[in-house]
């Protein structure tokens, strides 16, 4: 901590000395300040007792500066002018240039397809600008956000009214599979329940959302807790994975030779949310992150 504020300085009481020595009049500058006379009166007083000597003497009707006063004033006013100027100064933002890191919660289904296509918008818009990515949830995403994040795309459910959302687009489920080991030509309900499963579970344990949705228990060989692992998981077995379609796009890219199969059921979509702290509406790197979330979730959207 500086010195001076270890000592008894109001830093409001210079304020009202600048404004006091640039008028030559305490009913003045109590106009100018929108403060009573006393008040001002009681200001120069403590300001006088901080700084040990008298700032002002009288002068007729009016005051004027001491030799004291006339140092404090002329060594206070650039200082001053550059706070004002600052405080009022509007924000500049450049993304060519900012050097900002800023913290993106994604769920894990959004990395995929979000995370690549942000990091190469950044590369020629933002090339300064870091991301820190953080795995959130349904769970933990308003923990999170209260706890630092700039942003978040996720599914979420109630969230405190400081949280903003904005939702991007909903997302339909698939069947994975290799067709080199699980043969499927008609997938029916029963050949369904027939097959092994591997599953993606943020609880650690052995449900999925058919089993949550439809209250029927799957044949789960491996519950693993990322969508990182199933495309491997999947290709040279003849498991099953029902994930949503753009996580399976996203891993048939990489493994070309798993297939699709729609479902013999129906699984209520969900929807990604773009999802934000109050506080960070007029942080223009923030806004900017989010405008560009937005694009690249419109253009994921039109190639469904």
């Amino acid at each position: 901590m500086p010195p001076a504020y270890g000592r008894d300085l109001d830093l409001n009481l210079l304020r009202v000395f600048a404004v006091v020595a640039e008028t030559g009049s305490v009913t003045e500058a109590a106009s100018r300040l929108y403060i009573t006379q006393p008040a001002v009166s009681a200001a120069l007083r403590r300001l006088t007792a901080v700084v040990g000597a008298p700032l002002f003497t009288r002068s007729g009707r009016g005051i004027a500066l001491t030799s004291r006063g006339g140092r404090l004033r002329d060594g206070l006013k650039p200082h001053l002018q550059r706070v004002v100027d600052a405080a009022l100064a509007p924000p500049t933002f450049d993304p060519r240039t900012s050097e900002r890191a800023l913290r993106l919660g994604v769920a894990d289904s959004v990395g995929l397809w979000l995370l690549p296509r942000l990091l190469g918008v950044l590369e020629k818009e933002a090339p300064r600008m870091r991301i820190v990515a953080i795995d959130v949830q349904f769970r933990t995403v308003a923990e999170a956000l209260a706890n630092g994040l700039d942003a978040a795309v996720t599914v979420a459910d109630e969230l405190p009214t400081t949280i903003r959302r904005q939702r991007l687009f909903t997302d339909t489920f698939t069947c994975l599979y290799d067709p080199r080991h699980a043969r499927l030509r008609m997938l029916t309900e029963k050949e369904y329940f027939a097959r092994e499963h591997v599953i993606v579970s943020y609880n650690g344990d052995l449900r999925g959302i058919v089993e949550d949705m439809f209250h029927k228990t799957r044949f789960v060989r491996c519950s693993v807790s990322s969508v990182a692992y199933v495309g491997a998981i999947v290709e040279g077995t003849s498991m099953l994975a029902t994930l949503p379609k753009r996580v399976a796009g996203q891993i048939r890219a990489v493994r070309p030779r798993l297939k699709e199969k729609p479902l013999p059921f129906t699984i209520k979509g969900s929807y990604a949310e773009l999802l934000w702290p109050m506080a960070t509406d007029d942080d223009d790197a923030c806004r900017f992150l989010r405008t560009k979330i937005v694009e690249i979730a419109r253009e994921v959207a039109t190639l469904s």
